[in-house]
């Protein structure tokens, strides 16, 4: 059975993925360091990689909202892996027709999310994606992308907190107990916890007011599960959504011709 090499580079990680079939089958996450060569992250990937598959890989894609990187990763992957990986950009058919102002401007991953919701849900989705940023998207039921929302991430905006307050000690980003706290420390838990828990339940009952009869909110990313539980409007959590969406858009463009013997 064929594997197929997938990759999400991100502002903050860099997430590989390897399908065996159907099946996603690892993954692994790097940090994201522009300063490093293609060098450095092949022999990480294939460290990470090459211990638990030694079959070929049939092919790559890769979807990227670092553009500095994308040349890094794409000698990475014919150096150390033998293939020319698959960018998700403009020319790529992915199944998604996108309805903005500006269509190029719209990140790879976004789309790519988009993709695997519609896939699995079907539409009105609504993705939300915790990363560096968070991005709340939309994609209707005949697969047309049609806008969405980006804030700041939940890890900016506390680190802001933090830097701009001197007498606040830096705490972990968790769920407090309560609401209300009785110290500093979970004083600063909850705001930020049930601060930003406001901020992606309002953004998502104001986006389903405007979009009726959504099927579907999805959220995936980093912290997602975090915050997930105590959304009123979250329904489904799937932390490989991205990846997933790789592979149906790497299929969408590889699709075995017919009518051959």
């Amino acid at each position: 059975m064929s594997n197929l090499l997938v990759v999400d580079v991100g502002n903050t990680n860099i997430v590989l993925g390897v399908f065996r079939g159907n099946a996603l089958v690892s993954s692994w996450r790097l940090a994201t360091a522009r300063e490093r060569t293609s060098d450095e992250y092949g022999i990480l990937a294939r460290q990470l990689i090459g211990e638990a598959f030694s079959d070929a890989f049939e092919g790559a894609i890769v979807s990227s909202v670092v553009p500095p990187l994308n040349h890094s990763i794409a000698s990475m992957i014919r150096k150390f892996f033998g293939m020319e990986a698959l960018f998700v950009e403009p020319g790529v058919k992915t199944g998604i027709a996108i309805h903005t102002d500006n269509p190029a401007e719209v990140g790879a991953d976004r789309i790519v999310n988009c993709v695997a919701a519609h896939a699995e849900y079907g539409g009105p989705a609504i993705i939300v994606d915790f990363g560096t940023a968070t991005t709340f998207d939309v994609v209707t039921h005949d697969a047309r992308y049609i806008g969405g929302v980006i804030a700041p991430g939940l890890t900016i905006s506390a680190e802001a907190l933090f830097a701009r307050a001197a007498r606040l000690p830096r705490v972990d980003i968790r769920r407090p107990e309560s609401v209300i706290g009785t110290n500093t420390i979970v004083n600063m838990q909850s705001g930020v916890y049930f601060g930003y828990l406001g901020l992606v339940d309002g953004i998502l009952g104001r986006m389903k007011r405007e979009v009726p009869d959504v099927r579907a909110v999805v959220a995936t990313g980093g912290l997602a599960s975090l915050l997930a539980p105590d959304s009123e409007h979250i329904e489904y959590v799937d932390d490989d959504l991205t990846l997933k969406g790789l592979k149906i858009v790497y299929e969408r463009n590889h699709a075995p011709r017919r009518g051959r013997k």
